[in-house]
């Protein structure tokens, strides 16, 4: 059965692989299940119920809602309807909400909880486009989401359904996904069936997926990488199960123990610093044991290149440490897919050391995502780099070292932004990415950096910060680095320590603190994380070393404007609200 829309799957689901587990997800604390045959009649009647709402043609459905079975059935059932899904972050301002709602012109909201129906109810006052609100939870004087599904099952639109279904062309609007950009509104990604399709089939031969795989999903649906990734799945026959949320993941993973499951470097970044902070815990032999089979795995090279002495060590540290780890994790995990951002190459070698194969890839929402990917094919994997070109996907570069991209993944375009489309579509098709990279070995993609954050100094030097930043990270003292140094003599940067590490470190060194801010004036830890300054100054040019940089006393995040939901950096925001510490490090008024 030839798979061209995303809908496509749900049959060759049922017919393939029909399991008792195609969903999975915690309800009262315990793990409840939904059979493929389940799964589908949810979607079916739900898409009933829509019809029978008066749906018509690429009207707009908004999902927000953490990762549940639900929002599958939502979205495939918006699908089967003609509509088109627009799924936004729970966790998105309220300025963006009203925005997206306005400029999409969407018609229904779903939403998981009591809160999101709150937020988006006050929202839709000013959204004259939206007709009705469901929630997935039970909330009082709020219309349910099964509501739309009984009346499907009373009133089933079978016939119609199936015609709007067969009018629906691979190349047809499938989802608008809002990227929430550094600066400015949001742009709306509009993607179609065959740039999902076509990414997810793609990828298939990446890994040595199995049927009989669980995935554990925690990255949020509604950005295009866990959507993919859930595409992928589905299309595979494998079992998703979802996490109850980020603090959980741990439990999660030894209780449904994945084969594979998709992540970000911050995540796989904390949960080596927990390992380490573990080891730095234990005494005698154990402890030398440990640093010793840690050492063995950030030296690690493929193709056993080390010789044989260092893989018959290996071999002992995988029997009697690393395998801990890979029982941390669930004891059956095979690939773990990176990406979002840069991975520092010490995790992917260590943890390729361990037997727990991490792939870093790169893409983007407008590219549907992956661009490029490490992979289990031969030589398929290069440390520091994001991997071979996905099949199909054709990479060059601008004369300054912009990644360009053409393929059946490169979206339609943005939504109602047909000014922000011609720019980054040129006359010839190519995305142009803003990232900058290079090709190693004629065949591994390696990204640079961003071309919108490469500044100059007043010397006339380029410093690209995400490089630097990345460099600094590797500390475990350090969580959080932007640098600065935009037409000044030198670089510097904002440091935010890792405070969670820097509590426990102090108590190693009996070191007394009341608030965070009492610790980053301690002259002791500011002469330490200096010290991890000049571990990573001495691996840059003299011109991008790292000056006078200074502490803060919390975390950047979403929630306070200063990152987007990506994570990246809103740089101009954070330098406005520390322009007291921007002139103590250049010394200007």
């Amino acid at each position: 059965m030839a798979i061209t829309r995303v809908f496509d799957i749900l049959p060759q689901l049922q017919e393939k692989y029909n399991k008792p587990n195609a969903l999975g997800a915690k309800e009262n604390g315990k793990w409840r299940t939904y059979s493929t045959q389940e799964f589908i009649e949810y979607v079916n009647n739900l898409s009933y119920g829509l019809h029978n709402l008066g749906l018509e043609r690429e009207d707009k459905i908004a999902i927000i809602a953490n990762n549940r079975p639900e929002w599958n059935f939502v979205d495939f059932a918006t699908q089967q309807s003609g509509a088109v899904s627009v799924p936004i972050y729970p966790t998105v301002s309220e300025h963006d909400l009203t925005f997206i709602l306005n400029d999409a012109k969407i018609k229904y909201v779903f939403v998981s909880s009591s809160e999101l129906y709150s937020k988006v109810k006050a929202a839709s006052a000013s959204v004259p486009s939206i007709k009705g609100i469901y929630t997935f939870n039970n909330v009082d004087g709020a219309k349910n989401w099964m509501d739309l599904v009984n009346d499907g099952k009373q009133n089933p639109k079978a016939k119609e359904i199936e015609v709007i279904k067969n009018s629906i062309t691979p190349n047809d609007l499938f989802s608008i996904l809002y990227t929430s950009g550094t600066t400015g509104n949001p742009k709306g990604v509009m993607l179609s069936h065959n740039n999902l399709i076509s990414n997810s089939i793609a990828s298939q031969v990446l890994a040595p997926f199995e049927s009989n795989w669980i995935a554990l999903s925690f990255l949020p649906l509604n950005h295009v990488y866990e959507r993919m990734l859930s595409t992928l799945y589905f299309y595979l026959g494998i079992s998703v199960y979802y996490a109850e949320n980020m603090e959980t993941i741990g439990d999660n993973l030894k209780e449904i123990q994945p084969q594979v499951f998709g992540t970000v470097p911050r995540l796989l970044e904390k949960v080596y610093d927990k390992i380490v902070a573990k080891g730095e815990d234990l005494t005698g032999i154990k402890k030398k044991l440990f640093f010793w089979a840690l050492d063995l795995g950030l030296r690690y090279e493929l193709n056993a290149v080390n010789g044989w002495w260092y893989e018959f060590q290996l071999k002992i540290a995988n029997k009697i440490i690393f395998n801990k780890w890979r029982e941390a994790l669930g004891g059956k995990v095979v690939a773990v897919a990176s990406g979002g951002a840069a991975l520092q190459p010490r995790l992917a070698r260590v943890f390729c050391a361990a037997r727990i194969i991490v792939l870093e890839g790169y893409g983007l929402t407008e590219t549907s995502p992956v661009v490029a990917v490490n992979n289990f094919l031969p030589n398929g994997i290069k440390f520091g780099t994001v991997g071979t070109i996905l099949d199909k996907v054709t990479v060059s570069f601008a004369p300054d070292g912009e990644i360009l991209v053409k393929g059946p993944n490169v979206m339609l375009g943005y939504y109602n932004r047909p000014d922000a489309t011609a720019e980054a579509i040129d006359a010839d098709g190519w995305f142009h990415t803003g990232d900058i990279g290079i090709l190693e070995e004629g065949r591994f993609l390696k990204i640079t950096d961003r071309k919108k954050e490469i500044f100059k100094t007043s010397g006339g030097k380029y410093i690209a910060p995400v490089m630097i930043e990345n460099k600094l990270k590797e500390s475990p003292f350090i969580e959080q680095v932007m640098v600065i140094g935009e037409n000044q003599k030198y670089a510097s940067a904002f440091i935010v320590p890792a405070f969670a590490f820097l509590k426990e470190y102090c108590k190693r060194k009996d070191i007394e603190y009341t608030t965070n801010e009492e610790m980053i004036n301690n002259p002791v830890i500011k002469a330490r994380i200096l010290q991890e300054v000049e571990k990573a100054n001495k691996t840059l040019a003299q011109y991008e070393t790292i000056k006078r940089p200074e502490l803060l006393s919390r975390e950047w995040s979403i929630e306070k404007n200063e990152m987007t939901p990506k994570l990246s950096l809103k740089r101009k925001i954070i330098m406005e609200a520390n322009k007291d510490l921007l002139n103590k490090i250049f010394g200007t008024e």
